[in-house]
């Protein structure tokens, strides 16, 4: 391949600014930036703030999943107030982050991922003519009917939150609601709906309780051939189609894994402290690296910013974390290159380490023995990495995987809320105190940690999975989650390298990329050009 610089946008169809510069060599990318273009500064708005400032604020970072950010800055406060939270408020909390992530699924495969599987590049595929019916932007049949109906499960989160996105109905002490029996009897019948419709009928083309069946990778290759219904389901063509088109054959990533947890048994974590969230998780927090399990511990977490457009080179712990930002054009002389941070965690034995979140970080970690009677306990996705190891393939199975899981689950706790119980107790507003809070977003661990002082917000750090996967190079020169999973991307067409695009997006990076790409051995620019522009 000659010399190239491909100017492509947008890489990501989401929000924001991402740009990424790759390497390419031979027709494979052999080194990658991220480079997030775009301030937020969002925890320079909190300090000093009302304590509940975070409830109003954080929700606004994103419109996709507001709702997970309102989720764990409630739990953040509930630690730093010592509140106490009654069983209705923890059943209707875990709802609505269920609900929130189930509407993402659909959404994000068919209109921001599975429109890539048109491209023309993949034209000489047997499956190709097929997956243009099925996946074709606004005129699939697939991509139609799954985008209608992938907002019904937020229907659900409106019942109880007043609204969707941007609701503040969670509050430290429980929830700001009052739901009666046709809410709930309503809100059953539009989860069944989604899940008849969307997920039985077109999705997997059986059972939810078959397809939980599947515990190996051997076990799910078994199901596509075992009846024409999967076979010919969305999903049974996906597995054939990249297998066929070579999905499952590159952007691994770093192949180590953190999730941080989402979900809480009502009856044990009534009283929400650090010490005792691990263990009263329902989706189980954890880490993967270097092929073992290790508990989650968020004293381990730092930000490094020796990349990153802020003052200094440090890495910090978020309750002592900084956001200090400097002119991108001294920092660029200082080789930084992205107003990301890059997140890294203390691993024993390992040391500091970029690691993977999202939803295949959640089924790895799933993966681990030793759960509660309560925790999910999942080996499918351990076992898959294990077996054909990770790809874009894999960590667009693992998406998947959980609608039928949270589907499952949300209904259980609709079926358990008393609705003679209360659901809020108020709390006391201690006037100083520390708390943590965190969730599974549809994209992956997303954390607050706060600081109160004198009855103001003293410091506010949030990290988002998008940070996780996206944050550039650290202090030691080591790339992060996507820039590791670029590498190695094969280029068929510099023209139109929609390698660069699948591998980005099974990240479901909240930030819409634009792609530069050089030649390793002279860099001279070629074109510029656009991929499938849509938002």
């Amino acid at each position: 391949m000659g010399a190239v610089d491909l100017h492509v946008s947008p890489l990501g169809r989401v929000e924001g600014d991402l740009d990424v510069r790759v390497t390419i060599e031979d027709g494979v990318v052999t080194s990658a930036w991220t480079e997030a273009s775009m301030f937020r500064g969002f925890e320079i708005i909190l300090r000093g703030k009302d304590p509940q400032a975070g409830l109003i604020v954080t929700p606004r970072i994103c419109g996709i999943c507001g709702g997970s950010h309102l989720y764990k800055s409630a739990y953040a406060l509930d630690v730093a107030w010592q509140t106490e939270m009654p069983p209705n408020a923890t059943l209707i909390r875990n709802i609505a982050q269920a609900v929130e992530t189930l509407q993402s699924i659909p959404k994000y495969f068919y209109a921001l991922f599975a429109i890539d599987l048109v491209n023309k590049n993949y034209a000489n595929s047997p499956l190709y003519e097929e997956a243009v019916r099925r996946f074709a932007p606004f005129v699939g049949s697939s991509y139609q009917k799954g985008l209608v109906l992938s907002n019904k499960p937020v229907e659900i989160y409106a019942i109880f939150g007043g609204q969707w996105p941007h609701s503040s109905f969670m509050v430290p002490g429980g929830v700001m609601c009052a739901p009666t029996l046709a809410d709930v009897t309503r809100s059953l019948s539009i989860l069944e709906f989604w899940k008849t419709e969307w997920l039985e009928k077109m999705w997997l083309g059986c059972s939810v309780d078959r397809w939980l069946e599947n515990r190996t990778w051997a076990d799910v290759e078994a199901w596509v051939e075992e009846n024409g219904s999967q076979y010919n389901s969305d999903c049974g063509f996906f597995i054939r189609y990249c297998k066929d088109v070579g999905l499952d054959k590159y952007g691994k990533g770093v192949g180590n894994y953190l999730a941080t947890g989402t979900y809480f048994d009502p009856q044990l974590y009534g009283r929400p402290t650090i010490e005792g969230r691990n263990a009263a998780l329902i989706n189980r927090s954890g880490i993967y690296a270097g092929g073992e399990y290790f508990a989650f511990e968020q004293e381990r977490v730092r930000e490094d910013v020796a990349h990153s457009f802020y003052e200094g080179d440090t890495a910090r712990h978020p309750f002592e974390g900084e956001t200090k930002p400097i002119d991108p054009a001294v920092g660029k002389k200082l080789d930084k290159y992205s107003w990301a941070k890059s997140p890294r965690y203390e691993v024993p034995g390992h040391g500091y380490v970029p690691l993977e979140v999202g939803p295949l970080a959640r089924r790895v970690v799933a993966g681990a023995p030793g759960a509660g009677s309560h925790q999910d306990y999942d080996p499918l996705f351990s076992d898959t990495i294990s077996t054909i190891g990770p790809s874009i393939m894999v960590r667009q199975m693992a998406r998947m995987h959980e609608a039928a899981k949270y589907y499952r689950w949300a209904k259980e706790w609709l079926g358990q809320i008393n609705l003679q119980e209360s659901f809020y107790i108020k709390p006391v507003e201690l006037e100083a105190g520390k708390g943590f809070g965190a969730t599974e977003a549809a994209r992956g661990a997303l954390c607050d940690w706060i600081v109160l002082e004198d009855g103001k917000i003293a410091n506010y750090q949030v990290i988002t999975p998008t940070a996780w996967n996206i944050g550039p190079r650290d202090g030691e020169g080591v790339m992060g989650p996507m820039e590791s999973a670029l590498v190695g991307a094969p280029i068929v067409d510099p023209t139109d390298p929609v390698e660069l695009g699948h591998v980005a997006r099974s990240f479901d990076s909240c930030l819409v990329c634009t792609v530069h790409a050089y030649d390793g051995r002279s860099g001279n620019q070629l074109s510029e050009f656009v991929v499938n522009g849509m938002v």
